[in-house]
Parts: C-alpha cells; structure tokens; sequence
C-alpha cells in the first residue's frame, strides 16, 4: 500500500516523467538546431538539453517530441484513472522544461529569442493541448473499461448469489444458502443429496 502511494505522489511521478524524458533524448540522440548568442556559452548544455525535450524544427521532430510526451502522459493516466489528476499532473510536468527553456533561453540569447518567441510559443501551446485532450480522452476511455468491467463482475456476482439462494416453499424464509430443515416452520427442505423435499419434521 505504500509503494502505491508513493508512485501516486506527484512529486515522484514527476521525476519518473522527467527521468523518462531524459531517456528518450539520449537514447535517441534528437537534437534541435537552435542558435546562441557569444555569452550562453556556460549555458548552452542546458539550454539544448531543455529544447530537446519541448521543441522542434521540422516534421520528424513534430512526431518525435509529440510521441515522447504522449508516452510519458501514460503514465498518470495509468496510475490515477482520473482525467482532472492525469492532465493536471502531465501539464505540471510539461510546464517545468517550458517554462526554464523560455527564461533561460530569453536570458542569455536574447536577440534570437525574441526573433523565434512567436514559434516557439505556437508549438508549446500545440504540444500543450495536445497533452491535455490525449490525458482526458484515455483516461476516460480506461475508466469506462474499468467501470464495465467491475459492473460485469457485480453482475456474475448477484447470478451466483441467486443461485445459492432458497426459499422455503411453505412459509417462504428464505436462505443465503440451501439448508436440510427450515428454521421457521420445520419443513424439510433438501435431503442428504441435496435434492428439493416438501416434507415435515
């Protein structure tokens, strides 16, 4: 029970988000071509690494970066079976790489960043709302399966209760079970076999 909460606590899902990410980046080797200015020189490696994780330049990045983050969106929408807590915890995610991207890159590139905001802003939002509807619809997809499911079992469930269930032809007690007399009036109900009787104590 709790290793269960531990993987339900959004702190530990969003290490094991950004942990996957990090694995896709370099077991891949995607890498976006972005310019720098003279004085990012200390900051490059992180600038990169964080524009490999949330942009694109060209359509095998579009399908690269949106399938890496619809991969690690599972992962929420696995464990919550909740679309408010699987969007809510996978634009968390989303929003951190964004959000030290923008600022580091406005920081110490700032001639390019300004020149590259509006495209840059356009496939955040892009990949944004592409995370959320993605989070929403199968998680609600899974939790209609899982309800299904459970009603299916409640149902095999009530069958093999009525079928455990008797009622005494006399008085009509009934019983969770089949026994030999009827509390109620002495009838007996079934013999040593099991069989169905309509006769007295």
């Amino acid at each position: 029970m709790k290793t269960k909460n531990l993987f339900k606590s959004k702190l530990m899902l969003f290490c094991i988000q950004i942990l996957c990410l990090i694995a896709f980046v370099n077991f891949s080797n995607y890498k976006l071509q972005i310019e720098f200015s003279p004085s990012a020189n200390e900051q490059q490696f992180i600038i990169q690494f964080l524009a490999n994780i949330v942009m694109y330049d060209n359509s095998f990045g579009f399908v690269y970066i949106n399938l890496t983050w619809l991969i690690v969106s599972l992962i929420p929408i696995l464990i919550f079976f909740d679309y408010k807590k699987a969007y809510s915890m996978n634009l968390t995610t989303f929003f951190f790489p964004n959000f030290f991207f923008y600022v580091f890159y406005w920081r110490y590139s700032e001639t390019y960043f300004n020149a590259l905001f509006p495209t840059f802003i356009i496939k955040s939002i892009i990949l944004g709302i592409t995370i959320a509807t993605t989070s929403i619809s199968l998680s609600l997809i899974l939790k209609f399966i899982k309800n299904s499911t459970y009603n299916a079992n409640v149902e095999n469930l009530e069958q093999i209760e009525q079928k455990n269930t008797t009622e005494c032809p006399k008085c009509g007690t009934k019983f969770d079970s089949i026994p030999k007399y009827c509390y109620n009036c002495n009838l007996l109900i079934s013999n040593e076999l099991g069989e169905n009787t309509e006769k007295e104590k």
